[in-house]
């Protein structure tokens, strides 16, 4: 197998996105992939990660899952994944970590909004989700409704309400983990009084 070979195998097991590593792991140099990337063979999505030149076809979920596997999907982007909200966001709304290198979320071919999360509750209630084929971690049901109550003032009040709403009606939540995530989340009141009107009303 030559190199040329070599280098489309290395992206294609990767998923259609390789890091610099992944082509020395199998046994290319940094001066290959410099002269694949001047010969318009591959292309750099941001320093250090690379796609082939010829796949546009290359996903919002896919540069997320690549370049920042440690982001979870939350508040705005994961009230749209689970049905709560018909608003498509403009941005991805991630949570990362408070001591993360913001260097990590210059991700120029994805809009970001970053959440910075206490790694006390970072990955309370994580989970993974099926994002158009691709899986990518995002906070459950009942920690993106008690995100909701947490963020407030941030969010449109139409769509705060059409989710608490949306969450209430659906019989898949876990009114348990509510109440376990509100109480760490220090939101235990604001979401119970609430839920309680919803529920007996």
């Amino acid at each position: 197998m030559n190199k040329k070979e070599t280098v489309k195998q290395v992206i294609s097991e990767m998923g259609g996105i390789a890091k610099t590593a992944d082509f020395a792991a199998a046994g290319l140099h940094n001066y290959d992939v410099s002269e694949f990337c001047k010969s318009g063979y591959i292309r750099r999505i941001k320093h250090g990660y690379y796609c082939l030149a010829e796949d546009n076809n290359i996903s919002e979920e896919q540069i997320l899952a690549a370049l920042l596997p440690e982001g979870i999907v939350c508040v705005e982007s994961a009230l749209f994944h689970y049905g709560y909200s018909d608003f498509t966001p403009r941005k991805w709304t991630i949570a990362v970590s408070r001591t993360i290198a913001k260097s990590k979320l210059r991700l120029d071919a994805v809009p970001i909004r970053a959440y910075f999360i206490q790694n006390k509750n970072f990955d309370l209630g994580v989970t993974t989700g099926d994002f158009s084929g691709v899986k990518l971690r995002v906070y459950d049901k009942e920690r993106t409704i008690c995100d909701c109550f947490k963020y407030k003032t941030g969010l449109d009040s139409e769509m705060f309400v059409k989710a608490i709403n949306a969450y209430a009606a659906d019989n898949n939540k876990n009114l348990s983990n509510l109440s376990i995530y509100a109480k760490k989340m220090k939101v235990y009141k604001k979401v119970f009084d609430t839920m309680e009107v919803i529920l007996n009303g």
